[in-house]
């Protein structure tokens, strides 16, 4: 199993033997290396693998073996399965992963129809859920950020490298896979820039980093990298103490554990660094076209989710401009009693 790769159970198995060329778990697998040439990502790559198992595996449980054998019906059935499933944990699949899901499996027929396997595509048709537009109402405040980042011991080389990955994490509000991706020759210590590698939908780009974050960088770096180093031709910025390129589940977990021991109660691991980052910027007056580019949205809609959670910024707009906003001033003794006070205080 090499670095990172996660074990793999029966379901997934059951595409490493298709019971015979025709089969959905053949075709899947023709797909499967399809998009990969194409150029996906091995994370985004793992994720449709991970959705067209489960719709295998419930083709096999309903004796479905060939792709023309799904029809529009079946397809609506596999739809009531996903809205009654349950997940270990005994809560249902977020209506954004049922369209998630549902929308792999309508590509999937669209690349049999444009191979000329299957005459039209019974999913075109298939009415997607009517998922709820996503906002972010857990957001850390910049108190709230400070007190996990004063988490770590940064008198251990565990507690410094840490300490340093948040700090990247909330000045630059990359992705947890972005950062663990960063090689030592990305970061720009004079310039003050990071250069994110082949970043979501396999796109460059070059963000801002602070002072502070480069600070402790420089001595995580100094202090750490070098003696946990085992083959001198790893680039990989951050390691962990064998010398090896940390995986995605490690930064989460250490994140996590970190946001708990700081007493705050929000879910969220990496990502809330991202949110915050961007909350923050958005209240204190950036641009959001400055915001999508930073975080490496390629769609505007996409950031414009950040300014439902800049309350504080619509509240100061909101009491600067609106004439109804404050409660109206009693004139002082002397004052012109004509004077027009901007409104009346409710009565006593």
């Amino acid at each position: 199993m090499t670095r990172g790769q996660r074990p793999k159970g029966a379901k997934a198995q059951a595409l490493e033997r298709p019971r015979h060329g025709d089969s959905v778990a053949a075709w899947i697998v023709r797909y499967l290396e399809h998009v990969r040439v194409l150029g996906l990502s091995e994370y985004s790559w793992r994720r449709v693998h991970d959705d067209l198992v489960r719709f295998n595996a419930w083709c096999e449980e309903r004796a479905i073996e060939r792709p023309s054998e799904i029809s529009k019906p079946v397809l609506e059935r596999y739809q009531r399965y996903l809205f009654y499933y349950r997940k270990a944990d005994g809560g249902p699949l977020a209506l954004q992963s049922q369209v998630r899901e549902l929308m792999r499996i309508k590509h999937w027929f669209r690349w049999l129809v444009r191979h000329n396997y299957l005459p039209s595509n019974p999913a075109s048709d298939l009415e997607m859920p009517h998922a709820p537009k996503r906002y972010l109402p857990h957001v850390l405040s910049h108190e709230e950020v400070e007190r996990i980042l004063a988490m770590p011991d940064v008198a251990t080389p565990l507690g410094l490298r840490d300490r340093a990955m948040m700090e990247v994490l909330y000045s630059t509000g990359l992705r947890r896979m972005e950062v663990l991706n960063l090689t030592i020759w990305d970061v720009h210590f004079g310039r003050g820039s990071v250069f994110v590698r082949q970043g979501k939908g396999r796109k460059d780009r070059m963000v801002p980093i602070g002072e502070r974050a480069l600070a402790w960088l420089s001595r995580y770096v100094d202090e750490v990298r070098g003696g946990w180093l085992m083959d001198p031709k790893e680039t990989a910025l951050f390691l962990t103490h064998e010398g090896k390129q940390p995986v995605l589940e490690h930064l989460t977990g250490l994140v996590r554990r970190y946001i708990q021991r700081a007493g705050i109660d929000k879910p969220g691991s990496c990502h809330l660094f991202r949110h915050a980052a961007a909350t923050a910027m958005l209240e204190r007056g950036a641009d959001i076209r400055f915001i999508q580019a930073m975080l490496g949205h390629a769609n505007l809609e996409t950031t414009q989710g950040y300014t439902h959670v800049s309350i504080e910024a619509l509240k100061a707009v909101h009491a600067a401009t609106h004439p109804g906003a404050r409660l109206a001033r009693k004139p002082k003794p002397g004052a012109d009693a004509d004077a027009d006070p901007n409104g009346e205080a409710p009565a006593a």
